[in-house]
């Protein structure tokens, strides 16, 4: 490893107090929300290390989450690809599906001690917003989410969970009516309603302090894993004591910073981040703005983002809705200009086969977001030998993206005519998927 890169990672102490990781990050804001950027960073500021809110905080991650998470050991997928031993950080079990929870409370404890009784989320996917609409429900917070009206229709299971726990669901009609497209109707209605609202951004971008926060919060799921990994590979007889590759998926980036970050000092672990290659990286239809992006501002940050020669951007693609965004953390942006992380791309098709391979091989249905990184893992895996290792961040489960694997795959649902209210004679009548 090159000497400069040794020590910036021996040093490695990321943001600066201004919110930059080198020359990305920052706070790129309207006057309207400097004072309330202002507030939020006061206020972190003074319970980050807070005994009295560190101790609440682990006390809802374990008796609320079910943390500490799983590691789970992919053998039959280890021996199918003859090579490197899979694990999986089982962030799929979780309370509400996925990593999205971990960071939803820190920041609602937040919204609690500044006294913000109305809280306000964009999301993509919508674990975001069922963990934030969940946490709204726990502590009696007003919750309102902004989603893109494409994202609505693909992950229609989620819109009614977060009906169901109390949250009001604004479909985004503008734009690509993607996660983009959200994050700016919240940014909006952050503006008008500073005074008693909470914005809850759930990855690691946004102006600072965002980025570091959500990184805080996250960082729960790599610190398990360095406690974990050396008794599950001394079980397999798997050499060293921690993984040879970290590998997550990257839309924002905050379950792979929420792995990578304590994973950092660690020289001998590779971080592999994995974005979304759509159609293909040549094809103009993905989502990869650290492999195809330039540097620029997006939502209060400066970082690598997909934009056109007059800097406006382009409209992304991926199969998964969490992915589906134009930018990425700072921190992401900096980690790969320093050589500590590295970025790939898996394509819609091999993420969805990554899907199916894991669901019949494992009996776990994964999140499209997280089939990117076990896609990537599978690829990865034939290339080591077997007492070497790979961790996957399996950042979410599957159950959202159960009506767009059954359209894509041309398949049909059947139940029993109880199922839809209704008596019909004969057989079983399939179920019309919502889009």
């Amino acid at each position: 490893m090159p000497n400069l890169q040794r020590t910036l990672m021996n040093s490695y102490q990321q943001p600066d107090a201004s919110g930059h990781f080198g020359p990305y990050g920052g706070s790129f804001v309207s006057e309207t929300l400097t004072h309330a950027i202002q507030e939020l960073r006061e206020a972190y500021a003074r319970y980050q290390n807070d005994p009295e809110f560190l101790a609440e905080f682990h006390y809802e991650l374990k008796h609320f989450v079910g943390r500490p998470s799983p590691i789970y050991h992919a053998a039959r997928t280890s021996r199918e690809m003859g090579g490197a031993q899979i694990y999986l950080k089982r962030e799929d079990l979780n309370h509400t599906g996925a990593h999205k929870i971990n960071n939803v409370i820190g920041q609602a404890m937040l919204a609690k001690r500044m006294g913000k009784p109305r809280v306000i989320a964009e999301t993509g996917a919508g674990q975001h917003g069922v963990a934030t609409a969940t946490i709204c429900a726990r502590y009696g917070l007003e919750c309102v989410v902004y989603m893109g009206a494409e994202d609505v229709k693909r992950q229609s299971p989620n819109v009614y969970r977060m009906k169901l726990l109390g949250a009001t669901v604004v479909p985004v009609e503008s734009g690509s009516k993607t996660l983009k497209d959200a994050l700016n109707d919240a940014m909006r209605d952050w503006v008008a309603n500073v005074d008693n609202t909470f914005y809850i951004i759930g990855t690691v971008a946004g102006p600072h302090p965002y980025p570091m926060m959500v990184r805080d919060f996250q960082s729960v799921i790599g610190k398990e894993c360095i406690e974990q990994m050396p008794a599950m590979l001394t079980k397999q007889k798997v050499l060293g004591q921690q993984p040879d590759a970290v590998i997550a998926c990257v839309g924002g980036g905050s379950n792979a910073m929420g792995i990578f970050h304590p994973y950092i000092p660690f020289a001998k672990t590779r971080l592999i981040g994995v974005e979304a290659a759509g159609e293909g990286l040549e094809s103009g239809k993905h989502s990869a703005s650290l492999q195809k992006g330039s540097a620029g501002v997006l939502h209060g940050n400066r970082t690598f983002i997909l934009q056109d020669d007059n800097g406006q951007i382009t409209e992304t693609h991926s199969i998964s809705a969490g992915l589906d965004y134009p930018g990425v953390g700072p921190e992401h942006a900096w980690l790969q200009e320093i050589g500590r992380a590295e970025y790939v791309g898996i394509t819609d098709k091999e993420a969805l086969d990554a899907f199916h391979y894991l669901c019949r091989t494992e009996g776990i249905i994964p999140a499209l977001e997280s089939s990117h990184a076990v896609a990537y893992a599978m690829k990865l895996a034939k290339t080591m030998r077997p007492d070497q290792s790979i961790l996957v961040n399996l950042s979410g489960r599957g159950d959202k993206d159960i009506g767009t694997v059954a359209d894509l795959s041309g398949a049909d649902f059947y139940c029993r005519p109880s199922c839809q209210g209704q008596s019909v004679k004969g057989g079983e009548q399939p179920i019309k998927v919502v889009k």
